[in-house]
């Protein structure tokens, strides 16, 4: 049976990335409130109404991203709004292990119409059932925005718990070339929708990316994950240096193509090897009738980190919460 929980204000990010730690701990599934006692993905949704965005936090945000300024949200913003539930979801007591640990191999938008900067928000968050995946089990978390009551945008974000999958010890990515908890790349073929191929696609521009760039976009996200901190932080997940935010690169292509972008809109990712800072990559896009396919790869070795689509949601009328 679903539980609805009503949260009065946002979760301590921080906070819920301690408990998720100490869940990795021998033993910690027997303290209260602390991930790992359940042996199945609870059925728990989280609400927070009354959200109110900042222009100053939005304005952060575009900057670091790349986006223009406008009175509008950037679509991958109400992510940035939804992480704290995402993390609360994760960090309950009922559910079957931490978030540290977790590969988040696809991310999906659906963006029904542009959401103004005045407006009052209301967010919903849930995951699905683990399911079998040849590298482990796979979960989604599921995010609902409302403006008015009314659905403005979805997410859904495809988690992967590596291990105990029938093709993991034949297929497994050795430790240090996939990103670690919230963020993530498999180098999964398991991928929604249509994946491209980055050398069919045209390279339109290249990015240098500085050593610095994981805590520019944590200070405007409060996605603080250690692994995009410090160089010494991310050696201890077994990452050489600190890897760029899989959702910041998400951000940072759909701000390339802002300009040719439907206000509604469907957007799909396969986040493939992490993107070691500081880094040159090369974004490259190409139309295909109503679809744009775009993918950043690394500039000297043509390493895919990221792949993905957008199309007009007339052309994909797809909605998260049937998933």
């Amino acid at each position: 049976m679903m539980r609805t929980r009503t949260l009065k204000s946002s979760p301590s990010i921080l906070a819920l990335y301690a408990r998720s730690a100490v869940a990795m701990l021998p033993g910690s599934s027997l303290l209260p409130l602390i991930p790992g006692a359940g042996k199945e993905i609870p059925e728990l949704e989280l609400t927070l109404p009354g959200v109110k965005v900042k222009p100053a936090d939005v304005a952060a945000y575009a900057k670091v991203c790349g986006f223009t300024l406008r009175d509008e949200l950037p679509v991958t913003f109400p992510h940035v709004l939804a992480f704290p539930l995402h993390m609360a979801i994760m960090a309950d007591g009922s559910f079957p292990f931490g978030a540290v640990g977790l590969v988040h191999i696809e991310n999906r938008i659906i963006q029904r119409r542009a959401i103004g900067l005045g407006e009052e928000l209301e967010i919903r968050v849930r995951p699905t059932a683990l399911e079998p995946h040849p590298r482990g089990r796979a979960f989604s978390l599921l995010t609902e925005v409302l403006a008015g009551g009314e659905p403005v945008w979805e997410g859904t974000s495809r988690m992967l718990r590596r291990g105990g999958g029938k093709q993991a010890a034949s297929t497994a990515t050795p430790r240090g070339s996939e990103e670690n908890p919230s963020d993530s790349s498999a180098g999964d073929s398991a991928a929604g929708g249509t994946a491209p191929q980055p050398a069919e696609l045209e390279v339109s521009s290249e990015w240098r990316l500085g050593g610095d760039l994981g805590r520019r976009y944590a200070a405007v996200s409060g996605d603080r994950n250690p692994i995009h901190m410090h160089q010494l932080s991310a050696k201890a997940f077994g990452f050489p240096r600190a890897i760029a935010h899989g959702m910041w690169t998400k951000a940072r292509c759909l701000a390339a193509l802002e300009s040719r972008l439907p206000e509604a809109l469907s957007v799909e990712v396969r986040f493939r090897k992490p993107i070691l800072l500081p880094a040159r990559v090369q974004f490259a896009s190409a139309s295909r009738g109503q679809q744009i396919e775009f993918a950043v790869r690394d500039a000297k070795r043509g390493t895919p980190h990221l792949e993905g689509n957008v199309m007009p949601l007339e052309a994909q009328p797809t909605s998260t919460r049937s998933n």
